[in-house]
């Protein structure tokens, strides 16, 4: 789902080109959520019209996609096409250059999906592959492998995470009923899918309100993939000790984003091995200005918001929703809370708009896709 864009292809590209990358595309998406705060990469080689080697990055501080895929191909590298959906990295962090690694191999042409924001490579992994007299062409499924991305490329260029708000919803606009039930509001395809983009985000971020409320584990139960991180936007410390998320075996994947800083409100959780992050005050709350960037230099790229109502409408009033996904469910409750909680507009003019990127059927829901007008303005 994380990388999942709707293709708009160029006449220009060749047609094997195209191929060959929309695989490599399937392997890096195998990486999404597993590789921060590196991106998530697929590599593909092809000799004389065959399929040598493929490889994606698996985790941070492993070999990368290009490394695996060279040492499936082994000799059949030379003189090989590589397709690799992001620019190969020329410099040395915790791995050695790939673009070292695909000249010594002796390659012959590397097809590069998009170019690599992070100012260290940002072009010069491809003077590196040209001036050793490799052909280099750059931009082959563009639009599919920034998207795939999107979460390192924004933690790169803004120094903040990609925030994805989901929310199940029945057709008249409520999260919940007026006393506040709302299991189960979705399907339970819908509910696996939830769980998907739990498993390919950094962290999980809800509201106060919404653990008081829900008390929710936000585990992935219904697929196969690893926790995300968990963050509490908690002002005051009003999240009770007994919460799923503080009693069970990943408690210290849980962060407290709190204005509290008396260290005696903090022990109570930090004896439970959770995290305490104490922050600005803007209008009352945890300030946003401040968390985002510091969760991000934490090596947090990509959020999912789930709730409440109060947090994902100051985000979206603030311009840092960069994306939402609504389950609507066929059902109606006539009241009850809806998504987003915002105060001052008081006319349609006044109305944050959004466009829908797209909207299909899951199960018996209907799933939107849609980005808030002033991100996709921004973009």
């Amino acid at each position: 789902m994380w990388g999942e864009a709707p293709y708009n292809g160029e006449c220009c590209m060749v047609k094997n080109d195209i191929g060959y990358m929309r695989r490599a595309l399937a392997l890096a998406r195998r990486g999404v959520g597993k590789t921060a705060p590196n991106p998530a990469v697929g590599c593909v080689i092809v000799r004389d019209g065959q399929l040598v080697g493929e490889g994606w990055h698996k985790k941070a501080g492993t070999p990368h996609a290009e490394v695996h895929a060279l040492a499936m191909a082994g000799n059949a590298a030379s003189g090989s096409d590589v397709y690799v959906t992001l620019e190969p990295c020329c410099h040395y962090g915790k791995t050695p250059p790939c673009t070292d690694a695909l000249i010594a191999a002796g390659v012959r042409r590397v097809v590069i999906g998009m170019i690599d924001p992070f100012v260290q490579v940002a072009g010069n992994g491809v003077l590196a592959l040209r001036k050793a007299g490799i052909k280099v062409d750059v931009g082959v499924l563009e639009e599919e492998c920034r998207y795939l991305n999107r979460g390192f490329i924004k933690s790169v260029v803004s120094g903040m995470p990609y925030i994805i708000y989901k929310s199940a919803m029945t057709m008249d606009g409520f999260i919940a009923t007026s006393t506040g039930h709302s299991r189960w509001i979705s399907c339970e395809k819908s509910r696996r899918l939830a769980h998907i983009l739990r498993a390919e985000s950094d962290a999980v971020m809800v509201g106060v309100d919404t653990i008081l409320a829900d008390n929710p584990q936000l585990t992935v139960r219904h697929v196969k993939g690893r926790n995300p991180l968990r963050v509490i936007v908690d002002t005051r410390l009003r999240t009770p000790e007994s919460v799923n998320l503080l009693n069970c075996d990943d408690a210290d994947m849980t962060i407290i984003a709190t204005t509290e800083s008396d260290p005696a409100m903090h022990q109570r959780y930090l004896s439970l091995g959770v995290s305490v992050l104490v922050c600005r005050e803007s209008e009352g709350r945890v300030d946003m200005a401040d968390l985002l960037p510091r969760l991000c230099r934490r090596g947090i790229q990509s959020i999912l918001l789930e709730g409440g109502s109060h947090l994902a409408g100051n985000l979206l009033q603030y311009g840092l929703i960069d994306e939402c996904i609504f389950f609507y469910a066929p059902k109606i409750t006539g009241n009850g809370f809806p998504p987003f909680s915002i105060k001052g507009i008081n006319t349609m003019d006044e109305a944050i708009k959004f466009n829908i990127q797209r909207v299909q059927m899951s199960g018996k829901d209907i799933l939107v896709y849609a980005r808030p007008e002033a991100v996709c303005s921004q973009a």
